[in-house]
């Protein structure tokens, strides 16, 4: 395991240590990927998505989004987040997809895995199955989900065109991406980007806009489009990112 990724999952493993003990996750330390006055974690979720949540799930969030809200899922359908946390995109997406359908969530934090089983539980929730991994060796056969999700995770990978090239492996023939990240200004240089903030933070390690439509279509997809929802910091921007798989 690399140092890079080994400080990413002991951070998230103290996020999720800090909701047991009854704190917000993005109160703890540099775990979220935004400021925590912002709050963007949580309030980019309505008050109705949040009531019918486990609090823990809602603590956890460390997103700078809401996936499932771009995500478009439909009844039946099976869903696969990468970076699932505590469980509250999961949670939401298997609001949508029904009992019909099926939702992964990805993780390779054994404290967030165990959050976030315990959310699903409280939730009632049983087509959901978290699993153990990294989001650059995804444990699903090709061609298994139709959605992929992801709330400010893939930022965190320091080989993304493996990630993109995972995503595509496992979707299914027509299937789509809605995630959010971080995404840098295209005249940010990577050192400009390390200035701005952490790699575990979300900052450095992101791609500018056109650094990640061209990273996704080298992996294959089409119809990409990257929208910039708020600030994250100069020349640094929340996005909605949305692809599609031919």
């Amino acid at each position: 395991m690399s140092d890079l990724r080994e400080e990413v999952r002991e951070r998230y493993a103290e996020a999720a240590r800090a909701v047991k003990d009854g704190m917000a996750a993005s109160d703890w330390g540099t775990s979220s990927c935004c400021d925590p006055a912002d709050g963007l974690g949580v309030v980019l979720y309505d008050s109705a998505e949040r009531a019918e949540l486990p609090d823990e799930a809602v603590l956890a969030s460390l997103g700078c989004g809401n996936p499932t809200a771009v995500a478009e899922l439909h009844e039946g359908e099976t869903v696969l987040d990468l970076g699932s946390g505590g469980g509250i995109d999961v949670l939401l997406s298997v609001k949508r997809v029904g009992p019909p359908g099926r939702v992964y969530g990805l993780d390779m934090t054994d404290e967030m895995l165990e959050l976030a089983r315990r959310n699903a539980a409280e939730a009632g929730a049983t087509n959901v199955e978290f699993l153990k991994g990294y989001i650059e060796e995804v444990p699903l056969p090709d061609g298994s989900v139709d959605v992929i999700i992801s709330n400010c995770v893939i930022n965190l990978s320091t080989d993304k065109p493996r990630v993109f090239a995972e995503m595509h492996r496992v979707l299914r023939s027509g299937g789509r991406v809605g995630v959010s990240d971080v995404v840098a200004r295209d005249d940010l240089s990577p050192e400009q980007r390390a200035e701005r903030g952490s790699y575990v933070g979300c900052i450095a390690g992101a791609l500018s806009f056109q650094e990640y439509e061209r990273g996704l279509a080298d992996a294959g997809f089409v119809d990409i489009a990257i929208e910039p929802t708020h600030a994250e910091a100069d020349g640094m921007y929340g996005a909605i990112v949305r692809a599609r798989k031919p």
